[in-house]
């Protein structure tokens, strides 16, 4: 027995797929749930840029302060402009596109973060002790802020983290190392460590977030994969209930008629046995209508549990050609038609047993379905192989009834011919294709006729029965 194909990871293609598709699933909400957030968030960093120019006003250099709150302005601008674009061409996209837009905007968010840290240029060890806790506040609360409005986004949060932490340290070391070398006192190293200490812990919650949400999202698509398919499975159950109380209801009918017909008849031999000559024929036509619909039935049982096991070997064309119409080319005559034969030179992988069913169901529908004129048998050879033609001038099949009737006892009404079988010939036909992996396709005019042609050369690909007529004629 030949193992599974499984992928570099170890697991089968379908599995890595399935887990694919969930990360992109869960990708998409956690970037959608991020950039929701993003608009609120800025509209709240908008309202504190006033707030610390009031408050620092006089309190710092002023140029500085007119140089800190353009850069903030402009990159907040920036960064509207930045939702915009989202809402307007990426919103509804898929993760491959989300993706896109953070690879190709997520630097603002960390660009905006730096800016807000160096507000600490402005007034530590510049401004009143008030104002420098006011603004040591403003940040600390962004970075809080963070935790909830931006760890959707692990690649943004760590940027805008990151960020605001490198331009705070970069203002406090430039203050104490540079500006006023080694002046610092144990408060100021303190802050040092209490920013480093902060900046740690928050960088820790955010990561615990962004798993939290990741989670949760993951049990959201197994509990709405489940539910698809449990609805699913359902659908398929009750169709099949539908569809198993459709073909008893439809057998009982079939076959109450010759039942009927054969109490009748021995009713009328009972009380008249000198018509014995008359009656007994009829009874063998009963008798044989009811052997052909039980065959039938268990034809199509056994081909559903799989029982039926193809013995594939050469099949010689022209010789199966020969004894399909040695058996049908006189029903064809019996309704006054011609039964034509065109065959080239050729064989086949098949099982002839079954290839010779499913062919002879597809002659015996012809005949049934023509009035006038003919049916011909062709074989014809094909860039991949060679393929059986089945044409005839009957009455034709309309678009909307060209799916349905491959089920069982499907007849079109008012089709000439449907009164005389049971509607399980074409039924057989879809499920020998299956069984074979033969394909099949179908072009039929109403008032035409049809033509199925079977492709022997597709031996391993799925059987398919074509609901639309096929283009090539």
């Amino acid at each position: 027995m030949s193992s599974p194909v499984l992928s570099p990871s170890g697991a089968s293609p379908h599995v890595e797929a399935d887990i694919v598709a969930r990360d992109d699933w869960v990708e998409a909400k956690l970037m959608r749930t991020f950039m929701r957030n993003g608009r609120p968030a800025l509209h709240s960093a908008s309202m504190v840029i006033p707030v610390l120019v009031v408050i620092l006003y006089n309190d710092v250099n002023n140029l500085a302060l007119l140089g800190w709150t353009i850069a903030a302005v402009v990159m907040t601008l920036a960064r509207y402009r930045v939702i915009t674009i989202y809402y307007r061409d990426y919103a509804d996209t898929s993760a491959a596109r989300l993706r896109e837009f953070m690879s190709r905007y997520s630097w603002t968010w960390t660009l905006g973060a730096a800016i807000w840290g160096a507000s600490m240029f402005l007034h530590f060890r510049k401004a009143p002790m008030y104002d420098q806790f006011i603004g040591l506040l403003i940040l600390a609360g962004m970075a809080g802020f963070a935790v909830g409005a931006f760890s959707a986004s692990q690649r943004c949060f760590l940027g805008y983290i990151n960020g605001l932490a490198y331009s705070t340290l970069a203002a406090v070391i430039y203050s104490v190392g540079l500006e006023r070398p080694f002046m610092g006192t144990v408060q100021t190293y303190s802050l040092v460590l209490l920013v480093l200490i902060y900046w740690t812990a928050i960088r820790s919650a955010g990561k615990r977030f962004h798993r939290g949400q990741r989670k949760t999202l993951e049990l959201q698509y197994a509990n709405a994969t489940l539910i698809a398919s449990l609805t699913e499975k359902t659908r398929v159950a009750l169709e099949a209930v539908q569809t198993k109380d459709r073909f008893i209801a439809s057998a009982a009918h079939d076959l109450r008629q010759p039942v009927h017909a054969l109490g009748l008849y021995a009713d009328w031999l009972r009380a008249e046995p000198e018509l014995v000559a008359q009656i007994a024929p009829k009874i063998v036509q009963s008798t044989q209508a009811v052997n052909a619909l039980f065959n039938s039935l268990f034809d199509l049982a056994k081909l559903d549990s799989g029982a039926v096991e193809p013995t594939w070997q050469p099949v010689d064309l022209p010789t199966l050609v020969c004894e399909l119409e040695l058996q049908y080319a006189p029903l064809a005559r019996e309704k006054g038609l011609v039964l034509r034969t065109r065959v080239m030179p050729g064989v086949a992988e098949s099982d002839p047993m079954l290839l010779r069913r499913l062919l002879g169901n597809l002659l015996s529908n012809a005949v049934r379905h023509t009035v006038k004129g003919g049916v011909l048998l062709a074989v014809r050879g094909g860039t991949d192989g060679p393929r059986v033609e089945i044409w005839d001038t009957g009455v034709g099949v309309a678009p909307e009834h060209q799916q349905a009737i491959f089920r069982e006892f499907y007849r079109v009404a008012a089709h000439n011919g449907t009164e005389e079988g049971f509607g399980l010939g074409l039924s057989i036909v879809s499920r020998l294709c299956h069984t074979l992996k033969h394909r099949l396709t179908m072009d039929s005019r109403p008032g035409r006729g049809t033509v199925f042609r079977l492709y022997l050369e597709s031996l391993g690909s799925t059987g398919v029965i074509f609901a639309e007529p096929p283009t090539d004629s």
